[in-house]
């Protein structure tokens, strides 16, 4: 190949990078797509084709390059230009009057005090620098001078720019900006559903998620995590300067970098106050933990005047939400064996009211978080609901009189009385015997699950008696029962038999996605397990992928690529999959006719829909290019109202959103491109 071939071959790549990178800031930090996935997958996949046949053009800061580091064996230390600052706190609105006062004190004015007010984030502190444009290095907060060097796990951020845009402001030569990393509500929930159903300990909240994922000495698992981060406040900046942190905040959004769409500019502390009353009600909405918001003094001039005290500064302070926690007390700690026969203990709780709930469980992860929190039988605890969905403890409070001895794992496993096994630095505990009751009860639970198989009637009490009588001891038994089966179990009537019996003949004939997560791969959720629906089309070409293939696959990495090998590489698995393959008619997904006519609508359902389920209505309106969201907006483009809609619809006609009723959203569905500009 000559000169004038690779330069052609270069500016190429070069113009897919520009491309690739601006519609990754539309999707990531505008959340306003110009093109489908299928559109973007093209783009990347011709620039990966382009580097791997010429790795002399490929560049550190191609969008190629955000997953592939080696592990590392330790993290290095980065000193911060200028100290990361930590916040004070107010806890009133007097707390907060009496700050504003304090400011107009020391800068002897009675003027109003212009603020910026940002959602407080509860993540890991980063900081990002750009040199000319280009992203240099990563790190966190650490003790705020020196911080933990994790670059190779912050480029695996989609939200996170390689490159700065050039746009209608200059790069800087030096940009170092200052954000929260965090996992989002709903993945955190899908997180620790698959650790759940893996057999693994889940996380106690989205932080410690989204802190450990960042943390990780190999960027693989960090890239196997949906992450994201929100920027919020400035380093050392050279070359470019900004007078407020109001003017900081639209800079940095026009130079690709994502910042939070409801900060507020406050032109004094009561408009701080209606905007943090406005989100203490709002916080259950946002897919985010959010515990307070953020003033902060918006002239740059005089944040400089105002200075620091210790390590936080005069200027800012974090207003606090009041906490979702309630005290009380532990009657038991049990043990949990999951799918994969991973112990988990679960502190059994005298019943307690929280956020509308009421709360008699609250998972203790593993036997080094009891260990860490000293929980005993009979000990008082303060427990909270991380996302206001999933309840933990989060301390003890009062010793039990007498105190209870430490607890420790059984040495058997309390549901089948077989081995325990664990490993020497490893948290997990597992019970070895695949036969175990335990672990085929969930498998079964997973595999009738709404976003399964969808077999309904098979319920806990239903499956505990399959599987202790030995009527079900592999998925595929589920197609063998008979009513004289199911008329020996306890309060099974004949109808109740025949409905059951019903149920699972309609789940013979079953999409493919749906046949896959019903597996309980670990690490295998409903969007993975569609991706791999589309890629291979049947269950017998999954079965034979090899690890490259997998990793082909958007959104699929190292670790995932390799569990799915790993489970069909197990023979009793690999024959448990061929015999179910025997008792179901698996439907392989359409073929996409490329129209995706509902491409960058955003949809958001609420009530119950006659003609399909939720999830049903997700999948279609996916499989055409449309999104779902789960609160409405001025972004929502079609509110989806079923029977019994809730207070979704109000908001959808306050703010002048297009309502469909089943009968539109089905039309709408099987329209062709045309249907919208009618």
């Amino acid at each position: 190949m000559d000169e004038s071939d690779l330069q052609r071959l270069e500016a190429e790549a070069e113009a897919l990078r520009e491309q690739i990178n601006h519609h990754n800031y539309r999707y990531y930090v505008l959340d306003d797509p110009e093109i489908s996935d299928a559109e973007y997958d093209q783009l990347m996949r011709r620039l990966e084709e382009l580097e791997r046949a010429h790795p002399e053009i490929r560049t550190p800061d191609s969008p190629t390059q955000r997953v592939g580091a080696a592990p590392s064996q330790e993290f290095g230390i980065v000193r911060h230009r200028r100290m990361m600052l930590s916040l004070g706190n107010a806890m009133s609105a007097e707390e907060m009057i009496e700050f504003d006062r304090r400011i107009k004190r020391f800068l002897r004015t009675t003027d109003e005090i212009e603020y910026v007010a940002e959602v407080k984030l509860d993540g890991l502190a980063v900081e990002l620098v750009y040199e000319d444009g280009q992203l240099l290095v990563a790190s966190t907060r650490g003790d705020g001078l020196n911080g933990e060097d994790v670059t190779p796990n912050i480029r695996t951020i989609k939200s996170v720019p390689l490159r700065l845009i050039k746009g209608t402001i200059p790069v800087p030569r030096l940009l170092e900006v200052r954000g929260e990393v965090i996992l989002p509500r709903r993945a955190f929930e899908r997180l620790n559903e698959e650790r759940l159903k893996a057999g693994e300990p889940p996380f106690a909240n989205p932080r410690n998620a989204a802190a450990g994922s960042l943390r990780q000495l190999d960027p693989r698992v960090t890239a196997s995590r949906p992450l994201e981060i929100f920027c919020h406040s400035p380093g050392v900046i050279e070359g470019i300067e900004f007078k407020s942190q109001w003017e900081f905040l639209d800079g940095i959004r026009q130079l690709g970098l994502r910042t939070n769409p409801l900060s507020r500019l406050c032109h004094n502390v009561n408009e701080v106050l209606d905007y943090w009353n406005v989100l203490s009600e709002k916080r259950h909405e946002l897919d985010y933990e959010a515990d307070g918001v953020v003033a902060k003094v918006n002239s740059f001039e005089l944040q400089e005047r105002l200075g620091e005290v210790s390590r936080s500064p005069r200027w800012a302070i974090a207003y606090k939400f009041k906490a979702q926690q309630a005290e009380t007390k532990v009657r038991e700690i049990s043990v949990y064996v999951g799918r994969i026969g991973s112990l988990t203990p679960v502190a059994k709780l005298e019943p307690v009211q929280l956020a509308g709930v009421t709360i008699s469980n609250a998972s203790l992860h593993n036997l080094d978080e009891v260990r860490r929190k000293d929980v005993r039988v009979g000990d008082t605890v303060l427990i909270e609901r991380a996302g206001d969905v999933i309840p933990y403890v989060v301390r003890v409070t009062a010793y039990g009189e007498p105190r209870a001895a430490p607890f420790d794992m059984p040495k058997q496993c309390p549901e089948c009385g077989g081995a325990i096994v664990h490993e020497p630095g490893e948290v997990a505990y597992l019970c070895v015997n695949v036969n175990c009751p335990a672990r085929m009860r969930e498998s079964i639970r997973h595999f009738a699950s709404k976003s399964a198989l969808d077999i309904d009637g098979l319920g806990d009490k239903l499956v505990g008696q399959l599987v202790s009588r030995g009527l079900v001891r592999e998925l595929d038994d589920l197609y063998r029962l008979t009513k004289k089966d199911l008329l020996g179990l306890e309060r099974m009537a004949d109808k109740s038999a025949q409905n059951v019996l019903e149920a699972i003949e309609r789940s013979r004939e079953a999409p493919l996605e749906r046949v896959i997560n019903g597996l309980g791969i670990r690490h295998v959720g409903e969007h993975t397990a569609r991706q791999l629906a589309l890629r291979f089309g049947s269950l017998a070409a999954l079965m034979n992928a090899s690890e490259e293939d997998l990793l082909g696959i958007r959104d699929i990495g190292p670790e995932v690529a390799r569990s799915i090998r790993q489970y069909f590489d197990e023979p009793r698995n690999r024959r448990a999959v061929e015999r179910l393959m025997h008792e179901l008619r698996i439907i392989a997904p359409a073929a996409n006719d490329g129209r995706n006519h509902l491409r960058n609508r955003t949809f958001v359902l609420t009530g119950t829909l006659a003609t399909m389920t939720r999830q049903m209505a997700e999948e279609r309106i996916a499989a055409a290019g449309g999104r779902v969201s789960s609160s409405v907006s001025r972004k929502t483009d079609f509110l989806v109202a079923g029977a019994e809609p809730g207070s979704k619809l109000q908001k959808a006609r306050e703010l002048g959103v297009k309502v469909l009723d089943e009968s539109a959203f089905l039309k709408l569905l099987n329209a062709g491109p045309d249907v919208l500009s009618s």
